[in-house]
């Protein structure tokens, strides 16, 4: 299964997306991340986070959507508010979409305990959604229960 998450500017949630879940997928899932306006550099915070977590964070770069015509993901997640609302390139046709909210620990002020906190639990919630997706039996073919089940992950 092909993975695409999107956010805005592809410099934290989906940067953070991609790699646990190339990192915890076993090859089961090929993740790749992608925005609708990136940044073009992945957040500090989000690297060393995800370094400390012992998560590969070599190949992560900050790129735009355009770049994904090719990769035919299977599934395209956003993960932020403002890229739901976006409309979608129509490559994205024949991917199920779906998404799974999640906060933005790179826009949190406060005390270095605090934001090391909120990447953390990103880290953890993003975690247990891929540990639950590559348990899903459901048929990916099957694509009203796969995407129900898809949302469900994504449930707060």
């Amino acid at each position: 299964m092909k993975i695409l998450y999107i956010c805005t500017h592809n410099r934290c949630r989906s940067i953070l997306s991609e790699a646990i879940t190339n990192h915890y997928a076993n090859g089961k899932i090929v993740a790749k991340s992608a925005g609708s306006q990136p940044v073009g550099e992945v957040h500090p915070l989000s690297i060393k986070y995800l370094q400390e977590a012992g998560i590969a964070t070599d190949d992560l770069s900050s790129q735009s959507w355009d770049e994904f015509e090719d990769f035919k993901p299977d599934v395209v997640v956003t993960v932020c508010d403002s890229a739901a609302s976006e409309s979608c390139p129509l490559w994205f046709g024949n991917s199920l979409k779906v998404h799974w909210g999640l906060a933005d620990p790179s826009k949190l002020r406060g005390s270095e305990q605090q934001i090391a906190e909120a990447f953390q639990n990103t880290i953890e919630q993003i975690k247990q959604r891929v540990q639950q997706l590559v348990s899903l039996h459901v048929d990916i073919n099957d694509q009203g229960a796969f995407k129900a089940a898809l949302a469900r992950l994504g449930a707060e």
